[in-house]
């Protein structure tokens, strides 16, 4: 039998790569981890968990204006853009130490530089040569912005996070989760937001009620929507930066971001010198066990192209985890995986869109909707509307599908997609005594479709 150093060689210190080692160490595997950059990969330092005190902190200003309705006499007020950055760097720099001291506590040795494979069994770190019995690849993805005339001069999510300052005005541009989040964000803090997206809805794959509905309240915190708008050029100006728009107009800004998807983080990889398969976007093509082309080399998170969330990634971990350590092949199910967008409001959906239950099922549906105004909002001042929406199948009268925009959005359907996910049908749900009074409990007094 061949001798290896390496069990186990995972490239990639991220959510996903992190798990497969802890555990795959704690049932006896020697295992060495890679990372170039930082502990905790996208999500831990540059995406949700960043992003979502960010939302935190730009909800404070509809917060102060709702209290003077409940009687609260705010004075004025100021926001300080590096106390944010600073103190949002220490909880990163925390949470990057717990997750060395997790790898450390677990027995997984740390290698700090990038990894290059080699072949299918060997692996190079910092000019030293590792022999492997297996590789998992978990380097996730990166920014992408195209290419275009300036296109050099634009920003991504991962800088915006390290900002020296805020601009008076942004102009971001994407029709996805960061864009979306961003220009509520920078909204929120001040800054004149404008979100442009080439297509004309943005959230594309949602449910058509969840981004309609999702599009006016936005336009009601003050974001300023371009739809069917792409930027053809930047220029920069002595104060920022001109953006000449496919409509001939031009708009100025003290910054441009692009919001316009990750791509796999595979270049640098080495893959070549394997037999292991990309797609044309560069996500690793991997079987239902997470196992490329080449049979020692296995793949897991956003760099397979799959569902990328941390959330899957972790469990994607632990199913090869499995796989690995006990011989048995397990799969991940991708069915109902509950997903929010922390917009504001917030917005979250478990199951199937009417549009892909109606693929499915064609007319076997009920479809149950409800739109009302918060109940913070009325002594609060403001106009905001809560949406919400169940999917039922007529036949079985199953929920196959739950959406809602409003506060609180992600919390209350990561509790109904427990019920989705065990096949609850309307009947438990209209059997379900509500807690009153609250927005969820409208879930649970939906009685006419509409």
């Amino acid at each position: 039998m061949a001798t290896y150093d390496v069990d186990l060689f995972v490239i990639g210190a991220g959510s996903g790569g992190v798990r497969t080692a802890r555990m795959c160490a704690q049932q006896g595997l020697r295992v060495v981890v890679a990372e170039a950059q930082y502990l905790g990969g996208t999500c831990v330092n540059v995406g949700c968990v960043p992003k979502k005190l960010f939302v935190y902190a730009s909800s404070f200003a509809n917060e102060f204006r709702a209290a003077q309705g409940f009687g609260w006499r705010v004075g004025n007020t100021r926001f300080d853009w590096p106390t944010l950055r600073d103190n949002k760097n220490r909880e990163i720099e925390r949470l990057n130490g717990i997750y060395g001291n997790l790898l450390d506590n677990a027995g997984v040795e740390l290698v700090r530089g990038w990894a290059k494979i080699l072949g299918p069994h060997e692996v190079e770190v910092n000019g030293k040569t590792y022999s492997c019995d297996k590789i998992l690849i978990a380097t996730g993805g990166v920014p992408f912005v195209p290419e275009f005339p300036g296109s050099e001069l634009a920003i991504t999510s991962n800088d915006a996070f390290y900002l020296d300052q805020l601009p008076e005005r942004i102009l971001i541009v994407g029709g996805g989760y960061i864009a979306v989040e961003f220009a509520g964000i920078f909204n929120g803090l001040g800054v004149e937001t404008h979100l442009l997206y080439r297509g004309p809805l943005f959230l594309r794959g949602f449910d058509q009620d969840v981004r309609e509905t999702l599009k006016e309240e936005i336009e009601k915190q003050g974001v300023k929507i371009h739809f069917s708008t792409d930027i053809e050029k930047i220029e920069a100006l002595n104060n920022g930066y001109r953006a000449t728009l496919n409509s001939g107009d031009m708009l100025d800004a003290g910054l441009v971001m692009y919001a316009t998807g990750r791509h796999p983080n595979v270049s640098r990889l080495g893959l070549g010198n394997t037999a292991v398969q990309t797609r044309g976007n560069g996500s690793i093509v991997v079987d239902d066990y997470f196992q490329t082309a080449e049979p020692s080399i296995y793949a897991i998170g956003d760099v397979i192209g799959r569902v990328e969330l941390t959330p899957v990634a972790i469990a994607e971990g632990m199913a090869l985890t499995q796989t690995l350590t006990t011989g048995v092949p397990a799969r991940v199910d991708y069915s109902n995986i509950p997903t929010a967008v922390f917009s504001q409001p917030n917005t979250a959906s478990v199951g199937l869109t009417e549009e892909q239950a109606r693929e499915l099922h064609a007319d076997d549906l009920q479809i149950y909707r409800s739109h009302f105004r918060a109940m913070k909002e009325t002594l609060g001042g403001g106009d905001g509307k809560v949406f919400m929406k169940l999917i039922v199948q007529r036949s079985s009268d199953r929920v196959v599908g739950c959406h809602m925009v409003g506060e609180g959005a992600g919390e209350i359907i990561q509790g109904i997609a427990i019920a989705i996910k065990a096949g609850a049908s309307k009947a438990d749900f209209d059997a379900t005594i509500g807690i009153h009074p609250t927005a969820a409990e409208e879930f649970v007094t939906m009685r006419e479709p509409g």
